[in-house]
């Protein structure tokens, strides 16, 4: 496979662009994340019959248009100022300055050549605009960066949003909604909630200590892996588990038994002393543990890392079961009251991720969700083949799940050490919950 061409880079507007002096203010749950980078992700098709390049890709520019009138954050940009007291506040000034859109081609690359090795390869994450951008630059650099990429037989759209300005369901929700216009539809059949939660009482914009830091070179990332789990592999999963925890009022999810089968044989490939502890964070949407609820639509970042820690002894010798149930009850204890104390204690002890923060010896990390809509992106020549993400926020140990192609499968991504990643791709018990 030889590298890609960018034919062409463009700025891209909303139709209807509605107030341009509208704006957003930013939550603890969004301001967290200024100093990672976008979230990644797209969609590989095989290629239309039709041979019009040109209008399709005129298409694409024209259908994004009219999606950003519905979306406008998306083509606005971040506005960060900063105060006397050595503390920043920030805002989305949905100004409709625009959207990035990249047009390329990878000539010597098939479809084939993305889905048939083990390993993702490398010229994936050149499918992606923004590398390296972290998200405090949102202040220049667009807020949505969508790059089209032809293949010699197929056709790749990689999507980078500003991490500040939406979660992962906020992303796909933006995509589906794209897809919808680019198949003909006057609007989208599920409007954005943009107003930004806040309790009462709350004076914003937020003010909270910011410095940019200096960028760090890009290090060498651990190779990338997919693995493949049927609906009825992940069905035994779930049932083995919940026969190992013997409760009736306790039952283990499908997604619960299936990282506990990652976090086990990852630990014991470690070779983890016993005694010592393991953790496994994983980032919950948030917006239905709300009293009340968020709404479903509510277009922004609604998210918190939930922790399991368990020693390496506990959670290889006590079964799926022992592992999964430590997470069911790690994810059950996130009641509304919690995550509103954990809201406002940001607001008293305000805190900025920084990159590889989550990243440590003996710890897992799974982000996004096999319940969003992948595959029904049908953008006008029928549905995506793969979903696979950029190397944005990618560290050693993080887990992202996807739904599969066939109803119920999950496609896990997984970053991690090539001997690790070989001997999971080679051990027959690890295999037989996929096959």
């Amino acid at each position: 496979m030889a590298g890609i061409r960018k034919i062409a880079a463009s700025i891209i507007r909303a139709t209807n662009h509605g107030d341009l002096t509208q704006r957003i203010n930013l939550t603890p749950w969004d301001l967290q994340l200024l100093k990672i980078e976008a979230i990644q992700q797209g969609l590989l098709f095989h290629k239309p019959e039709t041979k019009d390049t040109t209008n399709r890709i005129q298409h694409l520019k024209h259908s994004l248009s009219s999606t950003l009138s519905f979306f406008p954050p998306l083509a606005g940009r971040l506005v960060i100022t900063e105060h006397k007291d050595n503390t920043a506040s920030s805002f989305i000034a949905c100004n409709n300055v625009g959207a990035l859109f990249v047009h390329a081609t990878a000539e010597k690359t098939r479809v084939a050549d993305i889905l048939q090795p083990n390993y993702v390869p490398s010229i994936v994450h050149s499918f992606f605009p923004h590398n390296g951008v972290r998200n405090y630059e949102g202040t220049s650099q667009p807020l949505l960066a969508v790059q089209v990429t032809e293949l010699l037989d197929g056709i790749f759209i990689g999507c980078a949003i500003n991490h500040v300005v939406a979660d992962g369901k906020s992303f796909w929700h933006f995509i589906n909604s794209w897809a919808e216009i680019s198949r003909g539809l006057d609007k989208v059949t599920k409007l954005p909630a943009l107003d930004r939660w806040f309790p009462d009482g709350i004076n914003h914009p937020i003010r909270f200590p910011f410095k940019k830091e200096e960028k760090r070179k890009l290090c060498e990332l651990p190779p990338l892996r997919i693995f493949h789990f049927t609906k009825e592999k992940i069905a035994r999963l779930k049932s083995k588990a919940n026969a190992e925890v013997g409760m009736e009022r306790i039952r283990i999810s499908s997604l619960q038994a299936l990282l506990t089968h990652f976090w086990r044989f990852v630990i014991g490939r470690q070779h983890v002393d016993p005694h010592e502890e393991t953790r496994y964070m994983v980032i919950m949407d948030v917006r239905h543990r709300m009293c009340p609820s968020l709404p479903e639509n509510y277009f922004g970042n609604a998210g918190m890392v939930g922790l399991v820690i368990m020693k390496a002894g506990e959670l290889l010798d006590g079964g799926l079961g022992k592992g999964a149930l430590g997470m069911n009850k790690m994810i059950s204890l996130h009641s509304g009251e919690m995550v509103r104390n954990h809201y406002e204690s940001w607001l008293k002890t305000p805190s900025v991720i920084t990159p590889g923060m989550a990243s440590r010896s003996n710890a897992l990390l799974t982000n996004s969700s096999p319940r969003f809509n992948f595959y029904g992106n049908d953008f006008g020549w029928g549905k995506p083949v793969a979903v696979r993400n950029g190397v944005a926020n990618k560290t050693s140990g993080k887990i992202t799940v996807f739904g599969g192609a066939e109803e119920g499968s999950v496609d896990v991504e997984v970053c991690l050490p090539y001997e690790i990643l070989e001997a999971m791709g080679n051990d027959l018990v690890f295999l037989d919950a996929m096959c």
